[in-house]
């Protein structure tokens, strides 16, 4: 009996050794998630100071994963970084296009969003973003700002027509109102770019949720917002086992003597 009970606990060392060499390497690649670049189509390999960046783009400038050129292409319609065009139905209304201005450049620019970092098999990224947690604040702006343009789809990411070199709305879709394709902010946010954002419950300045606007001399808040993220996915590490490795050896000693 003492026999089996003593291998059993033998085995069970061994689970949690493995556990706990697993968490060590995980908590070590997620320290990559801080300060780092998507794998994406026009991202930087480094962040690093860009001190021309165009307009909107422009509180990245001290740390920014996006160059100048980037940044300036951000600000136009139908660009060479997407051929994406905004007035799909009708002139955007300027107020609603900063909203997507801003976004394209957090997108682009930030080097604070490596938590959500995921890897697609996507021929123009290997990289995207998923759940980024958006303050509240800034999407029911985003969501207000926008509620007099018009578009035809309510996931921007797929379904365009593409057959003149940009997106037009797909055969049989109607152009509507904001509101009738995104009836409440959540329903923009989340799933315009198939949740890259997840609307958060805080609020800007929390420290808990990812800010699409700043104010650069006050500092990036998503640095830290960051930071918290990514201690939270790496939880206590390998240290959380070593309670249970103490027990199961003076319990395993016990039954030697």
């Amino acid at each position: 009996m003492a026999q089996r009970m003593t291998t059993q606990l033998l085995l069970l060392l061994v689970w949690v050794a493995v556990v706990g060499e697993a968490q060590t390497r995980t908590a070590w690649a997620r320290t990559e998630l801080l300060n780092v670049c998507m794998n994406a189509k026009h991202h930087k390999e480094k962040p690093g100071p860009e001190d021309k960046l165009h307009e909107q783009c422009r509180p990245w400038k001290k740390n920014a994963c996006c160059s100048t050129n980037t940044s300036q292409e951000a600000h136009k319609d139908v660009s060479y970084l997407y051929r994406f065009n905004w007035n799909h139905c009708g002139e955007m209304a300027p107020a609603c296009k900063r909203h997507f201005i801003q976004d394209t450049c957090l997108y682009e620019c930030s080097p604070n969003l490596g938590p959500w970092i995921q890897q697609v098999d996507q021929s123009w990224r290997k990289e995207r973003v998923l759940n980024v947690p958006l303050c509240k604040e800034d999407c029911e702006q985003w969501w207000e700002d926008c509620r007099t343009s018009y578009t035809c789809k309510s996931n921007w990411h797929k379904g365009w027509n593409w057959t003149s070199g940009f997106n037009k709305c797909p055969v049989g879709a109607a152009c509507q109102p904001f509101h009738f394709y995104f009836p409440t902010p959540t329903v923009l946010c989340n799933e315009i770019w198939t949740y890259s954002y997840k609307v958060s419950n805080y609020s800007r300045g929390s420290g808990r949720c990812i800010q699409m606007w700043f104010d650069p001399a006050q500092g990036n808040p998503n640095e830290e917002v960051a930071r918290f993220y990514a201690a939270a996915m790496s939880g206590a590490g390998p240290w959380a086992a070593w309670p249970l490795l103490l027990s199961l050896a003076l319990t395993l000693l016990w039954l030697l003597n």
